[in-house]
């Protein structure tokens, strides 16, 4: 499809035919979009994001080649910003992923590290806690942690999060939010909503400046994350997402999964964090249930 496209274009540029070239213009087209179609329905899962990014960085690369042929500096200067800022994002979001891109495009499976065995069985039952038990935990605690993902934007759970985690400094509590690079749809994601919700900025860190820190953590709180911290990724080296890098909420005291149910990411795979003997479920909207926390634990630290 690509040499047709080629092929196409080359034949317009040396018509003058005005039938011939609107031909060929139309068959580039209609190729193009299958083309198109091919590359994005084999991908799917957490390489999602990724693709939308690579897409974005299309359309800018396709907007500077209309400014070289219309001889026009302006889309040729924007369309080489989209184009540039988007292949950046997209090689950023593979690194977060330990992906390759060549691999997301063309449906690869699995990450550069995944074996070729069959990945670990999980085993164990989960442990459910309700928001009154919760909430003495994080009232009694003296760190605590924040770990947003996708379902927290989703659920607009970012202003009952900024406000339970001023409630808490104001009480003496260490609290801190951990941000995966790819936390979100794209990066940058959920630092934006928290700033919007009025987070300060010297609480919110990045996963590698804090990924050290989770065993000193007394609790963990993961607010509609997955993917970003499986445990498979580093204990199960057949997993699809081995050598991933993940926040590693598991090492810390107690750990609470704000989540609708125990169904799978993006990634399609099982979180062996569910079932660990320091992990509780707190299953409902993420929204709902930081803002049942938000509550309880004002209520708590105030009796």
């Amino acid at each position: 499809m690509g040499s047709s496209c080629l092929g196409a274009f080359a034949y317009y540029m040396h018509t003058n035919d005005l039938a011939t070239g609107i031909g060929c213009l139309g068959g580039t087209t209609a190729v193009s979009l299958l083309m198109g179609l091919h590359l994005t329905a084999s991908i799917g899962g957490a390489d999602m994001p990724v693709v939308i990014t690579v897409l974005n960085s299309y359309s800018g690369w396709a907007l500077c080649a209309e400014g070289f042929m219309l001889g026009n500096q302006l889309l040729t200067t924007v369309g080489a910003l989209i184009g540039s800022s988007g292949a950046i994002l997209s090689y950023i979001m593979c690194r977060a992923m330990n992906r390759s891109l060549v691999a997301v495009i063309f449906g690869g499976y699995g990450t550069k590290s995944t074996g070729a065995g069959k990945p670990q069985a999980i085993t164990g039952t989960h442990s459910e806690a309700n928001v009154d038990t919760v909430a003495d935990w994080i009232a009694g605690a003296k760190r605590v942690m924040i770990v947003p993902g996708y379902g927290a934007a989703v659920a607009k759970a970012q202003y009952a999060m900024a406000d339970m985690a001023k409630s808490l400094t104001d009480n003496g509590v260490h609290i801190q939010f951990g941000i995966h690079p790819v936390a979100g749809r794209m990066p940058g994601q959920l630092n934006v909503l928290l700033a919007e919700a009025g987070v300060p900025y010297d609480i919110v860190h990045e996963m590698d400046e804090i990924n050290d820190t989770f065993p000193d953590v007394d609790v963990t709180l993961c607010v509609g994350a997955n993917d970003i911290v499986n445990s498979a990724a580093l204990e199960d080296p057949n997993s699809i997402i081995a050598g991933m890098p993940v926040m590693e909420v598991w090492k810390s005291k107690q750990v609470v999964i704000l989540k609708r149910t125990l169904g799978v990411g993006y990634a399609d795979v099982d979180n062996p964090v569910f079932y660990k003997t320091n992990t509780a479920m707190l299953l409902g909207d993420a929204k709902s249930s930081c803002d049942a926390l938000k509550t309880k634990v004002s209520e708590t630290l105030s009796a």
